[in-house]
This record gives C-alpha cells, sequence and structure tokens, in this order.
C-alpha cells in the first residue's frame, strides 16, 4: 500500500512524546501525530489517549521533501453537527479528567460578581475618603503657614 497524502492508512504508536505519537506506517516508515491532531478535544497529554503498541487508523496529512510524515486520528472521526455537540457529552477517554478552571487568588482586576457593591456606594465611599485627604492635606498646609488667615508680611 503506498502512502500518499489523503489516504488512510493503519500502524502502530512506537513512541508517545509531549509533541505528539510516532506511528509505523506500511513498509517500516514512521510518521508523527502531532499533539493537535489526536482528538478533537483539548488533548493536555497525549498518553490519556494512546499508547505504545496501540493500532490506529490515520490519515496522510503531509509529506515532505525529506519524507516526513504528518498524520492526523482526529480528521478522521466524525463531526457531529452543531445541534448535537452542543448539548453532547465531549467524548474522551475515561482517564481524561477536565480540571475546572478558577481565577487566580491575587486577580484584583475583577472583583467577584457575588456581595459586590454597587456603583453608588462606590461612588460614595470614594467622595467620602477624598474629602478626608483634603481635609488633612489642608490641616498639614495650614499649620506650615501659621494657621488660617496667614498673617501679613511685614515689610520694613
Amino acid at each position: 500500500m503506498s502512502i500518499e497524502i489523503g489516504s488512510v492508512v493503519e500502524g502502530v504508536v512506537t513512541g508517545i512524546t509531549n509533541f505528539g505519537a510516532f506511528v509505523e506506517l506500511s513498509g517500516g516508515k514512521v510518521g508523527l501525530i502531532h499533539i493537535s491532531e489526536v482528538a478533537d478535544v483539548y488533548v493536555r497529554d497525549v498518553k490519556d489517549f494512546l499508547k505504545e503498541q496501540d493500532t490506529v487508523k490515520v490519515k496522510v496529512l503531509t509529506i515532505d521533501e525529506r519524507g516526513k510524515i504528518g498524520l492526523s486520528i482526529k480528521q478522521l472521526q466524525e463531526k457531529k453537527p452543531i445541534e448535537q455537540s452542543v448539548n453532547a457529552q465531549v467524548s474522551a477517554p475515561s482517564s481524561y479528567k477536565p480540571v475546572p478552571r478558577r481565577a487566580p487568588a491575587n486577580d484584583f482586576r475583577r472583583p467577584s460578581r457575588f456581595n459586590a457593591p454597587s456603583f453608588e456606594d462606590k461612588l460614595t465611599k470614594f467622595l467620602k475618603d477624598s474629602d478626608e485627604r483634603l481635609t488633612d492635606l489642608r490641616k498639614n498646609t495650614d499649620s506650615k503657614r501659621g494657621g488660617r488667615g496667614g498673617g501679613s508680611r511685614r515689610s520694613e
């Protein structure tokens, strides 16, 4: 069986790396399934989806001038219509467990949506703080001038 771009062939996984999996095809040729072509879902670790000595069907995506072969499992999977895929669960191996996302503890840019003060409350607090600061500033500058009214300078 000849290996041509677009053909579907079977092979055996011979090695797994953090960027993909190597597959030995017929004729002793070896191709690479990049991590982005392993599955239709986000792949954090290729080992969650493939293991060495697995027999897989792959589609040949590319063959470059040096003989490197690019393969895909993802492009052989049936695409579900959008209506079905919205309500359907994502098919992933049983060992795959999605990690829930949470905001970093030191992220002060976005206040929590719950128990967040309203705009009016924030504005009231700002005006109060601003008035207190202005009052303190006036007291400090007035005491350096010698009190209110400042007195007059005498010229002799």
